[in-house]
């Protein structure tokens, strides 16, 4: 059962959520998958995003690189959900660590799903910890660089479709990066913050 650690409230009632749990059992509009640019989702979140949610999504994942090309870190791809109980699986390539701007990369990736989220009309969202797995992003560093872009993004647009944005995260030593990194920004981690 997901649980939600820490809340922030920004204009319009739009709401930032830090969350302990399964990305895939997330019942929102869309989910994020941090990806690789050719949409091959063999282990870690993309694995468990396809074990899930059946072979539709890799199916679909392979159609959208060859009728588009490698998925660019500003430019996620998407695709339906198969059997997760969203409605779009959004694809973000975020980058691997020492491969050069990454810190750049990584936000880029993380405001292109956002994008993405609104053009397909979505009204939440939740997304992982994009390249701190395999990727080897530092955890803490893409905890602050992911929280403040998602913080940007909400206080440059007071409206639009995507209302809540779950940043949901299973394992707890990337929980407790992500619980540094709000206290840093917003103070004490809790859902009344």
């Amino acid at each position: 059962m997901a649980q939600v650690v820490a809340e922030k409230v920004f204009s319009e009632q739009r709401r930032l959520q830090l969350v302990q749990g399964d990305i895939t059992a997330e019942e929102v509009d869309a989910i994020v998958n941090a990806a690789n640019r050719y949409l091959q989702h063999g282990g870690g979140v993309a694995g468990a995003i396809v074990r899930r949610g059946g072979s539709v999504i890799q199916e679909e994942s392979d159609r959208w690189v060859r009728e588009h090309g490698p998925v660019a870190h500003d430019s996620p791809a998407y695709t339906t959900a198969g059997q997760l109980p969203c409605r779009y699986v959004i694809h973000a390539v975020g980058p691997m660590w020492g491969e050069g701007d990454e810190d750049e990369k990584l936000c880029a990736a993380v405001r292109g799903s956002l994008r993405v989220a609104e053009q397909l009309g979505c009204a939440s969202l939740a997304l992982p910890a994009i390249s701190t797995g395999i990727f080897g992003f530092p955890k803490e560093r893409a905890a602050r660089l992911i929280l403040r872009t998602l913080a940007d993004y909400f206080d440059a647009r007071p409206s639009g479709t995507l209302k809540t944005v779950r940043v949901t995260l299973l394992d707890p030593p990337t929980l407790s990066a992500f619980q540094e990194a709000w206290q840093e920004l917003w103070g004490s981690p809790s859902p009344e913050a």
